[in-house]
This record gives C-alpha cells, sequence and structure tokens, in this order.
C-alpha cells in the first residue's frame, strides 16, 4: 500500500501545542517527518548593511536548547527531530528526494531573508513533484479574520487595535497531539550541534541577570503558569512592566514568544481563563494590548515588506543626516557612553542578550537623537544580541523610535534624565551594571559629568579615567 508522507518543517515554532503546520501534515499525510535545520547563514553569517554577527551566543544557545526540548517532545509522542546543520533548501530537498515524500509542510515566514529560503524550496521541490503547504503559526490573529486586507492594514496602531480587538475574535490554540506515526524511512537522525559548532564558545549566565532564559516549549508553558497563576504577577504588570531590574517586573515571555516555543494564542488563552476566574483589570488588558502590538508590527512588515528595513523607512521619510559613525556607534556598545542610565542598558544586553522594553526605548532614542547615529546600526546590533530577537518587532520598534515608521504619532525622542531618574530613582539598577559608581549617592548617580573636580575627589571617582566623559552633557535633559 503506498504510504502518503510528509516533511513537518519546524522553523520560528518550535513546540507542540498550537501548531498549525503540524496538524495539516498529520490530517494529509500517513506518515510526518519532522525536521530541523540549524541555517549556517543564520547562525555563521552577519547581519545585512554594518557585519554584525547574525545570531549572537545567548540566542544561539535558547535556540540549541529549544530544539533539543523540541526532540524529546517529539520522541515522547513516538516520533523524532531529524536535525540538519547547512541550508534548508537543499538539506530538506535532499531528505524530500530520500524519503519521497509528497509535500512539505511549514508555518510561512514573511520577512524577505525568511521568504527567499522558502521560495527556493519550493522551487527545488517542484522540480521533483513535490510541494509547499503553508500555514500561519506566528500571529494572534488569523489574517482571514481580520476586516481588512493586509494592504489595507491600518498604519497607525490605534486605529488597528480598535478595529480588530473590537470585532475579530481570537481563535482557540490547537491542542499537542497525542500521538504520531513513528519515522519508518531510513534517515540519520543527526546530532544536535553545540554552540562551539554554530560560531561561539561555550559561557555560564551572568549572575546579575534578570532571570535565567532556558530555552524549549516546557520552560515557555512554565514561565507563563508562574506569571500567571503561580504569583498571579499579571495583576501589577501595567504598574510593573517598565522596571529595571529583577525576575517578575514583566512576563519575559518575549524569547519564547520569538522562537515560537508558546503560541500568543496560548498567552491569550491563559489570560481569559485569568480573567474569568479573577476578574478582568488594567494590567491584563495591558498584556493583551502587547500581544495586539505584536502582530501590528508583523503586519506592517507584511505591508511594507523591505521597507521597514530601509532608512527612511515604511513613511518614506525625508532622511535626517544621521551618521553611520562606528566610533560613536562602539561607545554606545560598550556602554562608556558617560550616561549611566544608557550605559548600564548597554552593558546588561552585553552580558546577557537582554534588555527591559523601557531600558530599549532609551538607548534607541538616545542612539538616534541624541548621538545622530544611523538608527539601522543599533537595530542591527540588536538583531545581534537580543535572546528575544523577533524580525518584526525589533525593526518595527527602531522604525518608531527613529520616526520612520507607518505612524507618524511613534515618533520618540526620550528625555534620558527626567526617565533614568523616574525608573531608577535611587540608581540601584545603574549600579548594578556600573560597580564604579557604587559610591555616588541617588543624587548624583544620573549625573556623574556633573561632578565639581572637588566633589570626584571626595567620592574617589575620576572622571574620564574611572568612568568615562559625557559624549552629551547631561545637562542637556535639566534645561
Amino acid at each position: 500500500m503506498y504510504t502518503k508522507r510528509a516533511i513537518l518543517w519546524f522553523r520560528l515554532d518550535l513546540r507542540l501545542h498550537d501548531n498549525e503546520a503540524l496538524h495539516e501534515a498529520l490530517n494529509s499525510a500517513d506518515e510526518v517527518i519532522p525536521v530541523y535545520v540549524f541555517d549556517e547563514r543564520t547562525f555563521l553569517g552577519r547581519t545585512h548593511y554594518f557585519g554584525f554577527p547574525k545570531t549572537g551566543k545567548y540566542r544561539t544557545q535558547f535556540i540549541i536548547e529549544s530544539v533539543q526540548e523540541l526532540r524529546q517532545s517529539l520522541r515522547n509522542l513516538g516520533s523524532d527531530l531529524i536535525i540538519r546543520v547547512g541550508r534548508p533548501e537543499e538539506e530538506i530537498f535532499e531528505i524530500a528526494k530520500k524519503a519521497r515524500t509528497s509535500w512539505v509542510f511549514c508555518n510561512r515566514e514573511r520577512t524577505d531573508e525568511e521568504v527567499q529560503v522558502q521560495d527556493a524550496l519550493e522551487k527545488n521541490l517542484w522540480s521533483v513533484g513535490q510541494e509547499m503547504r503553508y500555514s500561519r503559526g506566528k500571529l494572534l490573529y488569523y489574517t482571514s479574520d481580520l476586516p481588512f486586507p493586509i494592504q489595507h492594514t491600518p498604519d497607525t496602531f490605534t486605529q488597528f487595535r480598535k478595529e480588530v480587538e473590537r470585532y475579530v475574535p481570537v481563535r482557540s490554540p490547537l491542542p499537542v497531539p497525542e500521538s504520531m506515526p513513528p519515522i519508518t524511512v531510513a534517515l540519520e537522525a543527526g546530532e544536535v550541534p553545540g554552540i562551539r559548532q554554530l560560531g561561539h564558545q561555550e559561557f555560564e549566565p551572568d549572575s546579575r541577570s534578570a532571570i535565567t532564559f532556558r530555552g524549549g516549549e516546557p520552560e515557555g508553558l512554565r514561565r507563563l503558569q508562574y506569571y500567571l497563576w503561580e504569583e498571579g504577577l499579571i495583576d501589577d504588570f501595567k504598574e510593573s512592566r517598565d522596571g529595571l531590574a529583577g525576575g517578575d517586573y514583566s512576563t519575559k515571555l518575549s524569547p519564547w514568544l520569538a522562537q515560537g516555543c508558546l503560541s500568543p494564542k496560548m498567552v491569550y488563552y491563559e489570560l481569559r481563563k485569568y480573567e474569568e476566574q479573577f476578574g478582568r483589570n488594567k494590567s491584563t488588558y495591558e498584556l493583551f494590548y502587547y500581544l495586539m502590538l505584536r502582530d501590528f508590527f508583523r503586519f506592517m512588515a507584511k505591508k511594507y515588506c523591505n521597507q521597514v528595513f530601509f532608512k527612511a523607512g515604511p513613511a518614506n521619510n525625508a532622511i535626517p543626516p544621521w551618521r553611520n559613525d562606528r566610533h560613536v556607534l562602539q561607545a554606545w556598545i560598550d556602554g562608556r557612553t558617560g550616561v549611566p542610565f544608557i550605559d548600564a542598558n548597554m552593558r546588561e544586553i552585553s552580558h546577557t542578550g537582554y534588555m527591559s522594553n523601557r531600558g530599549r526605548q532609551n538607548v534607541a532614542s538616545f542612539l538616534v537623537h541624541d548621538l545622530g547615529v544611523n538608527w539601522q546600526m543599533g537595530a542591527e546590533y540588536f538583531e545581534s544580541l537580543l535572546i528575544d530577537y523577533d524580525v518584526a518587532s525589533n525593526w518595527g520598534n527602531w522604525n518608531s523610535i527613529a520616526g520612520v515608521g507607518s505612524d507618524p504619532r511613534e515618533y520618540r525622542n526620550y528625555n534620558i534624565l527626567s526617565q533614568a531618574k523616574a525608573c531608577d530613582p535611587k540608581g540601584a539598577y545603574v549600579k548594578l551594571w556600573l560597580p564604579e559608581l557604587e559610591g555616588l549617592p541617588p543624587e548624583k548617580i544620573h549625573q556623574p559629568d556633573q561632578l565639581s573636580s572637588s566633589e570626584q575627589e571626595e567620592l574617589h571617582l575620576r572622571i574620564g579615567d574611572d568612568y568615562p566623559r559625557a559624549v552629551v552633557s547631561t545637562d542637556k535633559w535639566s534645561s
């Protein structure tokens, strides 16, 4: 009897719950071969414009762990995960030919580099009479449920939110299959590569990290359970989400959402269950708001395609005289600008791959508006370093900060000093990451560049030696 076989290509959907491509494959084929390819361009390549390592060590380690967990989950269901290192359009094509499959199922990606890979694979499959079948695995909302086509998505998030939340239901997440058919084709399972094989040295987590992020679907679900049900932290989310230090000030779900270890529909589903039991409040709505914002950035990336990566952005604005200044950029990267609030945040991302949302907004504004450096340089640095890098959210947020996004009202130029005093009034966060400033009192911690010579002597701090001179005087934000 003829066995209908399919390949299930895992991409940014490293989970079994609410995985539409998985269900489509199981419903269409007698035998499903799960595959994950560590794309050598993603792990060993460089960013497009400025040549940063494309995937830094923190995200690389998180993905390795996520793939390991996915393989174990599939084995628990009676299947396995075939692992390769190379180029998906070549590696999956070879498996498809050897296994004589009929289809490759995957969750569709929407941005240029990912589209090029899926298009190349589709072209190869056509040459042997096989097909690609796409599902949608990244979004809270199904595009077919929206009250407008993607190309007519409102350019402002406010309008998008009003039109969508009023009329469009969120579908329930799909369940985890109870079992899967075994792989009968003689295929080498492949080994999960170590971090050295993917271009990085092994490392120990920094003890100052907000939390230790471990990749994988089980860890993402555990974090969701902890935040909502075990500790009830969601009740304070609106007030605490702009915190800087510690594990509980925000959900910290973003790394698992970015790699698809956690479905946004699952987060929404658990949120609604929580509201049914304990009542709806401003904080539960705030989390829903951010889930909608993730979708909005993804729709903007689809609507404007590569414009989100261009200097003039989706708005095609007249471009300010931003500079590609590597020297100034490096001071920002190293946390050596002489502005403590900026430096502390930049040292955190350097040592952990993570930074709070409030920190990201401030360091981006500082780079663009106070240093006059091309925002694309900052966006690519974040692309390299962030453990929770999501292409649409990262570039969409940088578009907004630079004032080149689709929503003209989203232009953001922060007063760094007032932000620092509001978010870190005693300087605890600054001192955590800048121990050289440990001796400064709260009223001086955010403006060491304003210390007189006698004050520096009294505090045993020499500006220019112990801590850098400010590249921008903090007095700028005092007036």
